[in-house]
């Protein structure tokens, strides 16, 4: 069976990229990263994706006058290496709604906190200032709201004692690393489907119990 062409989108280091790249090389994974494009030329995400023989691109957003003409050249760089689905991993850019249209349905997303609870940016620091007991990270499709789109899966950390937005974001960024893999698997082999804008899964993916960290496993 044919793999769901995939292109990732990055600004920095790549963890999640690299956990991405592991799962694809095992073969009959049901997706395959063709692309890896950055919007910074030094991404470390960049080299980690040549070590492994995967295409790279670099296109310098400082470059144009507009958001939407810097989305044009990436959509058509993606076109051109035939990417069926677009992950975004650690890609520091708000997308326009013209690009997040396009590639509806087909765009999903990794966010460090138990979505809808701290959208935005440092999310750790104000899981800590909440005095939440659970944190974790979720994988949705996007929408041009920022950290908006239906759930594919989340996975939870606890928040333990003396914890620090370090502590606490390596300990999500683990859980992160085995999420992201797992909901591209159910994405790529048809097993999330979006209906009334909530993702359905079948009953023969989802998991038994209410015990469950990482959901889907």
């Amino acid at each position: 069976m044919a793999r769901t062409r995939v292109g990732v989108l990055i600004s920095g280091r790549g963890s999640n990229l690299q956990a991405l790249l592991d799962a694809t090389q095992d073969p009959v994974f049901p997706a395959e990263i063709t692309l890896v494009l950055s919007n910074k030329a030094g991404a470390l995400g960049l080299e980690r994706a040549r070590k492994m023989d995967v295409e790279t691109g670099f296109i310098d957003h400082t470059l144009y006058e507009s958001r939407k003409d810097f989305e044009q050249d990436v959509d058509a760089r993606l076109v051109q290496a035939g990417v069926e689905l677009v992950c975004l991993a650690g890609f520091m850019r708000i997308l326009t709604p013209w690009f997040v249209e396009k590639w509806r349905d087909r765009l999903i997303n990794i966010h460090p906190s138990l979505l809808p609870a701290f959208k935005g940016v440092h999310t750790h620091d104000r899981a800590l200032e909440a005095g939440v007991r659970v944190h974790g990270c979720t994988v949705h499709y996007v929408r041009p709201e920022m950290d908006e789109g239906p759930i594919i899966g989340q996975a939870a950390a606890p928040v333990l004692p003396g914890d620090t937005p370090d502590t606490l974001s390596e300990r999500v960024l683990r859980a992160e690393r085995k999420l992201y893999p797992a909901c591209l698997k159910l994405v790529a082999s048809s097993g999330a489907r979006v209906s009334a804008e909530r993702v359905r899964i079948p009953d023969s993916l989802t998991l038994d119990g209410d015990e469950q960290l990482i959901n889907p496993s």
